[in-house]
């Protein structure tokens, strides 16, 4: 094979990690044992576990060793809405069908829910002024009670008089995109705008990433509008990037039963 040793080193394992004589989470070697398997030098052997870390075959913990990294099963949800059903949008009961769709088990963490002033990023989503008062509703989000997302929505303290319940601390059965369309406020649609990049140190420590950053999140921020095309909404949901996948349906595309009697909710 031609190539560096470093790689040649690098595709053997790779190929015993894909056949499965490494299994997840098992340890390899150690960086001596490695050199004298394969007769070479450490910094041949580090230039190859490198290369599988790069590829996220195996993670380094510092004074524990290199393991197999568990694959993990990613949850695909639908950014979109299906313009019939309503169905998707990756919020609330809608993301909880589809990730029961999967055979998944979906859980939220405590809400939590805060007053604050609108900083200046938050401010030009819902176009209002930097410091007014938004009601900001928090949500951890797990798959197999493992955290796959977190979500953050802010509300313009306007809708406070129109909607007391905003600042009710208790998860709302029917998803406040329901509550609201009771209170006379209806989202006739969103914007999506999409981001990727390395996590923060806190995102890090919750999602369980690599600290290196080679997993990055996908940060999504959409804006709700209304009936009156007021911006009444603003979520932003990070995904870490190894355990997510979207779907983004243009046209009349079919969707699937599990999802045909919901629609899109948030917190």
């Amino acid at each position: 094979m031609n190539g560096p040793l470093y790689r040649k080193v690098a595709d053997d394992l790779r190929r015993r990690i894909e056949s499965g004589r490494l299994a997840e989470g098992e340890q390899l070697a150690t960086e001596d044992e490695l050199m004298e398997s394969y007769h070479t030098s450490r910094s041949t052997i580090r230039a190859a576990l490198k290369e599988l870390t790069t590829r996220g075959l195996v993670n380094t913990l510092h004074g524990k060793g290199t393991f197999v990294t568990k694959q993990v099963n990613p949850i695909v949800t639908t950014l979109t809405s299906d313009p019939k059903t309503g169905g998707g949008g990756g919020e609330g009961l809608v993301y909880t069908a589809e990730v029961a769709a999967s055979g998944r088990s979906a859980t939220t963490g405590r809400l939590r829910l805060e007053i604050m002033n609108a900083n200046p990023e938050i401010a030009h989503s819902l176009g209002i002024k930097e410091g007014t008062t938004v009601i900001c509703r928090h949500e951890d989000r797990y798959v197999d009670d493992k955290p796959w997302s977190v979500q953050t929505s802010y509300y313009p303290w306007s809708l406070y008089n129109e909607a007391p319940g905003l600042l009710n601390n208790a998860d709302m059965a029917e998803g406040t995109v329901s509550y609201l369309a009771e209170r006379g406020i209806r989202q006739v649609g969103y914007r999506d705008t999409v981001a990727v990049r390395v996590p923060n140190m806190e995102e890090t420590e919750y999602f369980d990433l690599p600290a290196d950053g080679r997993i990055q999140v996908v940060e999504i921020y959409r804006v709700a509008f209304d009936q009156e095309q007021r911006r009444v909404r603003l979520t932003i949901t990070v995904y870490p990037a190894d355990r997510n996948r979207f779907v983004i349906n243009v046209g009349d595309v079919p969707v699937s039963d599990e999802l045909a009697a919901g629609g899109p909710e948030a917190l």
